[in-house]
């Protein structure tokens, strides 16, 4: 099949630890270790929440067994900012890397930007703590599908976001960002009440887009045809990967998957060219990360 690319590369056991008190499954030797339910804000940040916040801000994290300076994929799944519940690439859950599943607030019940806030605050935790679980702190990669590659974007473009916690996109090892929408996400533009149709792209403070540059960590888009993926998602994707390489961003991946729609699975499991394009996405820049 091909690929459009633009490439340029010069039992159950309850645990109470000082961050959190969570459930870990001890899986079979070819399953990770899950450690779930993990709160990942602070005490005194719950300490004023919501029962929402309270319920919805964990994460889980898969660990292979004897898991020691492993890479790391943070993951945020879509669901337009107003569905869906956490979860991790199946495909790399019996891979040589931590995952990540995170939960964040959803709309109507979070107000803009309440699920950024979340995004960044769950990369803070683990940059953070997941040296505990056997992960490397430099070799952190942020992702997400559809809405969970915006959010994934938002954070490691645009610097307000992890600024509070300290960080910058510059930590992150590198974007994995499937069918991400890169323009001002549509549901933003509704709640903000932007004026004009859906589909009618805007660049501004909360698009993507807005961000653009060559000191950008590496970045991987990954897209359906568009023929069949979200309308236009396809082009603003193309323009962004464009924009970088001439830039001069040094590493921009742009993969258009003909025949995939947006959900780019093959019974409800990403299709093998997809999970191909991010395990050696993952393991180049990984490994790059790994010997600076």
């Amino acid at each position: 099949m091909k690929t459009k690319a633009f490439t340029v590369i010069g039992r159950f056991l309850i645990i109470s630890v000082c961050w959190a008190a969570y459930t870990v499954a001890l899986a079979t030797d070819d399953e990770p270790v899950v450690h779930a339910n993990i709160s990942y804000y602070s005490k005194a940040v719950f300490a004023n929440a919501d029962g929402y916040q309270k319920s919805q801000c964990r994460l889980n994290v898969f660990t292979p067994h004897d898991a020691k300076k492993l890479p790391v994929l943070i993951w945020f799944h879509g669901g337009g900012l107003t569905g869906g519940q956490k979860e991790v690439p199946s495909f790399l859950k019996k891979e040589r890397i931590i995952l990540v599943a995170v939960g964040y607030r959803l709309s109507p019940k979070a107000k803009f930007p309440e699920f950024l806030e979340d995004a960044a605050a769950a990369t803070a935790w683990t940059f953070a703590n997941i040296e505990r679980l056997g992960g490397d702190a430099k070799r952190i990669f942020v992702g997400g599908h559809s809405a969970g590659g915006y959010l994934s974007a938002m954070i490691g473009m645009d610097s307000r976001w992890l600024k509070p916690h300290k960080l910058t996109p510059n930590d992150i090892a590198g974007l994995v960002l499937l069918s991400a929408q890169v323009t001002t996400h549509f549901h933003v533009k509704e709640i903000l009440q932007y004026p004009g149709h859906q589909l009618l792209p805007v660049i501004d403070e909360n698009a993507p887009l807005h961000y653009v540059s060559p000191e950008l960590p590496p970045i991987l888009l990954v897209l359906g045809d568009r023929k069949i993926e979200w309308p236009v998602r396809v082009e603003e994707n193309e323009l962004m990967a464009a924009t970088l390489q001439a830039m001069g961003h040094p590493h921009v991946e742009f993969h258009e998957n003909p025949g995939r729609d947006h959900s780019l699975s093959v019974n409800g499991d990403y299709a093998p060219e997809v999970a191909s394009q991010v395990r050696d996405f993952l393991t180049r820049f990984g490994d790059m990360r790994n010997k600076e």
